[in-house]
C-alpha cells in the first residue's frame, strides 16, 4: 500500500493559486500601509463633537473614514486570505494579530461617529440629508439613524469596541482546534491505499460506494469530534453567551431579533420559514425511504445520505473541465458575465486544492476594487464541488458587479441576498447538465444531485436553523447550556427531520459541534430563503421572460443599495409569503417522482 499526504503549498504550482498581488505586491507594501493607518486614523477625532455643526464636518469626517476603510479593507483582506492558505502559519497569525489589535484601537477612537449621528436633531437631519454634498452618503445616514434604538452612548460604544475581540475568540478556539490540532487518521480506500481522512476529505470518503468504508470515515471521523466534545461544546456555549450578551446590550429583545433587524427581516420571515418546511417533511421521508431501497440495505444511516444513487456512474472532472461546466451553464446571462467569471476562473481568483493547514470548505472573499478571491478544497472525484465552484462564482459576480455599479459604502451586500446569487449559479448548472444528456441514467444521477442540493439546503439548513432559535432561547431563559443539552436539543431535531426508519447513530448528536456557521449565529436560514428565491428567479430567466436577465443583473449590480427584501420583491420575488419556499418544495417532490421513475 502507498501512503498519500496532503501537500504542502510549496508542493503545488502557482498556477493552482490565487494571486494575491493584485492586494498587495508584498509584504512590505502591506506593512507599509498599516503602519499608515497606524499613523492616520488618529486624526479621526478632529470631527469628534463637531458633526452636526455642518453639511462640510459630517462629509469630510465620513469622506476621511472610507479612505481609512478602503486601506484596511485590503489590508485585513490580505491576511484573512493569507491565514485560509495556512491555519498554523505563525506569520500569518501575527499579521491576523496586528490587524484586530488595530482595529480595536480604530474602533475605539470612532466611537463617537455613530451616536454624533444619531443625536442630530431629525429637523437638522432632514437638511443634512437634502444638501447635494451628502447625496452619495444618503442611503449609508439613514441605515445608521434607523439603528438609533439601539446604539449605545460614546462611552458605552467605546467599551464594547475595546471587547470585540475578546468577545470572538471562540470562533478562533474552533478554526484552531477543528482546523489544526484534530487529526483525523488515514484510511484505506476501495483500493487499497491508504489516504488521510480530513475535514475536507471526509465528504469524498462519503460520496463512495463501499458501504463499509463509507461506515468507517464516519465513526473514525467522529471519534475526533468525540475526544473533543467537551471543548467544542463550551467554546460553541460562550458563542451563544456573545450574542445573547450583544443582543441584550443594544437593547434588542432577543439574539434573533438582533441578527434579523440589520437586514430589516421580520421574525416572521424566519418563524414562516420553519413552519413551512415542518409541513412539508413527508416527501423528505420518501425520499430517504426511496434512498434505503435503491442503495439495497434493510436500514439507512447518516452515512448512507450522501452516496449517488446511480451506481453506474463514477465522475471524475478535473478543475479546468469543471469552470468549462460553470461557465457554459451561466450563458444564459450574457456575455459580461461570463467573460468576467472565465477570465477570472482562467486567471488567479481560486486557490484550487486542499494543502497542508489549509481552511476547510470554500468561500468567496472580496474587498472593493480587488478580484473577488474563492477558495476552494476541490477534488475531482466529488461531483459536488462543481456545484461548489458554481455557487462559489455566483458570490464573486455578486460582488462584481455590485462593485461596478455601487459606490465603496453601498457596495457591500447582505448575505441574505449573497445566498441568492450563488444557488441561482446551481440551479442553471443542473438546467444546463440535464440539457446535456439524454442518458436515463446520467439523468437520473443529476436529478439525485438536485434532490440532494434541496434536502441539504432547505430542509437541513431549517433544521440548523431551528437548533440555533432553540439554544439562543435557552440561554435567553437563564438555563445553562452545556454539552448534554446541546446533544439532546440536537437529537430531538434529528429525529423530527429525519423518517422513523432512519438510524440515527448516536454520532450524529455530536454534528451540532462540528458546523461552522452555529459560530456564527442565524446565518443558516439564508440558505434556505436564499435557494427559495434563487429556484424562483432562475425560474423566470430559464423561461426567457421578457427583461428578466436584466432584472436579475440589477439585482446583482444593486448591491447593498437596499434592504434585501425589497431588493429580492423588486426583482420578482417576495419573501414574506412562504411562497417560494412553497415552490421549491414542490420542486423537491416533483424531482423525486422523475427520480422514482428512472430508478425503479
Amino acid at each position: 500500500m502507498s501512503s498519500i499526504s496532503v501537500p504542502t503549498r510549496l508542493e503545488i504550482p502557482d498556477s493552482d493559486k490565487w494571486d494575491l498581488t493584485h492586494l498587495f505586491a508584498d509584504v512590505t507594501k502591506w506593512q507599509e500601509d498599516f503602519a499608515w493607518v497606524q499613523r492616520t486614523y488618529p486624526r479621526l477625532a478632529e470631527w469628534k463633537g463637531k458633526l452636526r455643526e455642518s453639511t462640510k464636518n459630517l462629509t469630510e469626517c465620513l469622506e476621511f473614514e472610507k479612505t481609512l476603510d478602503l486601506k484596511i479593507e485590503w489590508l485585513y483582506h490580505f491576511v484573512s486570505l493569507q491565514l485560509a492558505e495556512d491555519s498554523a502559519n505563525t506569520e500569518y497569525l501575527a499579521r491576523i494579530g496586528q490587524i484586530q489589535n488595530l482595529l480595536t484601537k480604530i474602533g475605539e477612537t470612532t466611537a463617537f461617529l455613530v451616536p454624533e449621528i444619531q443625536a442630530i436633531p431629525d429637523e437638522m437631519f432632514a437638511k443634512f440629508i437634502a444638501d447635494p454634498a451628502l447625496v452619495e452618503w444618503k442611503t449609508r445616514l439613514q441605515k445608521v439613524r434607523r439603528m438609533k434604538p439601539h446604539v449605545l452612548s460614546e462611552l458605552e460604544e467605546r467599551i464594547l469596541a475595546l471587547g470585540a475581540v475578546a468577545l470572538n475568540g471562540y470562533d478562533d478556539t474552533f478554526s484552531q482546534l477543528t482546523d489544526v490540532d484534530m487529526k483525523f487518521g488515514v484510511l484505506t480506500d476501495e483500493t487499497g491505499h491508504e489516504k488521510p481522512l480530513t475535514q475536507s476529505s471526509y465528504s469524498s470518503f462519503l460520496n463512495k460506494r463501499d458501504h463499509e468504508l463509507r461506515k468507517r470515515a464516519f465513526h473514525q471521523f467522529y471519534e475526533e469530534f468525540q475526544d473533543h466534545q467537551y471543548t467544542l461544546a463550551t467554546s460553541l456555549a460562550y458563542s451563544v453567551k456573545a450574542d445573547v450578551f450583544r443582543a441584550s446590550a443594544r437593547h434588542h429583545p432577543s439574539a434573533l431579533e438582533a441578527a434579523l433587524f440589520p437586514d430589516d427581516v421580520p421574525v416572521a420571515v424566519y418563524d414562516g420559514l420553519i413552519k413551512a418546511v415542518r409541513a412539508n417533511l413527508k416527501p423528505l421521508f420518501r425520499y430517504f425511504d426511496f434512498r434505503r431501497r435503491v442503495l439495497g440495505s434493510n436500514e439507512l444511516h447518516y452515512y448512507d445520505t450522501y452516496v449517488p444513487l446511480v451506481a453506474e456512474i463514477e465522475t471524475r472532472i478535473p478543475f479546468d473541465e469543471a469552470i468549462d461546466q460553470v461557465c457554459s451553464a451561466l450563458q444564459p446571462l450574457g456575455k459580461e458575465y461570463v467573460d468576467a467569471l472565465t477570465e477570472g476562473l482562467r486567471g488567479r481568483w481560486c486557490d484550487r486544492y486542499e494543502t497542508k493547514g489549509k481552511r476547510s470548505g470554500a468561500f468567496s472573499s472580496s474587498s472593493y476594487g480587488a478580484p473577488p478571491y474563492i477558495l476552494m478544497n476541490y477534488k475531482d472525484d466529488v461531483f459536488a464541488d462543481v456545484y461548489t465552484l458554481a455557487h462559489e462564482a455566483g458570490h464573486s459576480m455578486h460582488t462584481w458587479f455590485a462593485q461596478k455599479s455601487q459606490l465603496f459604502q453601498d457596495y457591500d451586500y447582505p448575505i441574505f441576498l449573497a445566498e441568492v446569487a450563488s444557488t441561482f449559479n446551481e440551479e442553471l448548472l443542473t438546467h444546463f447538465l440535464l440539457e446535456q444528456t439524454s442518458d436515463p441514467r446520467m439523468r437520473a444521477y443529476i436529478i439525485n444531485r438536485q434532490i440532494d442540493d434541496i434536502r441539504g439546503t432547505l430542509f437541513r439548513q431549517t433544521m440548523f436553523a431551528e437548533f440555533e432559535k432553540v439554544i439562543h432561547a435557552i440561554e435567553e431563559s437563564g438555563a445553562g447550556l452545556t454539552l448534554d443539552v446541546f446533544k439532546s436539543e440536537y437529537h430531538k431535531l434529528l429525529e423530527a427531520y429525519f423518517a422513523e426508519n432512519f438510524v440515527l447513530d448516536l454520532q450524529v448528536d455530536l454534528e451540532c459541534l462540528r458546523i461552522p456557521h452555529f459560530y456564527s449565529a442565524f446565518y443558516v436560514y439564508k440558505y434556505a430563503t436564499g435557494i427559495s428565491a434563487a429556484v424562483a428567479l432562475s425560474e423566470r430567466v430559464l423561461s426567457k421572460q421578457p427583461g428578466a436577465v436584466e432584472a436579475y443583473l440589477d439585482f446583482l449590480r444593486s448591491g447593498g443599495s437596499k434592504f434585501p427584501l425589497e431588493t429580492l420583491k423588486t426583482a420578482g420575488v417576495d419573501m414574506t409569503t412562504s411562497a417560494p419556499i412553497e415552490s421549491t418544495l414542490r420542486l423537491f417532490e416533483r424531482r423525486l417522482g422523475e427520480l422514482e421513475q428512472l430508478l425503479l
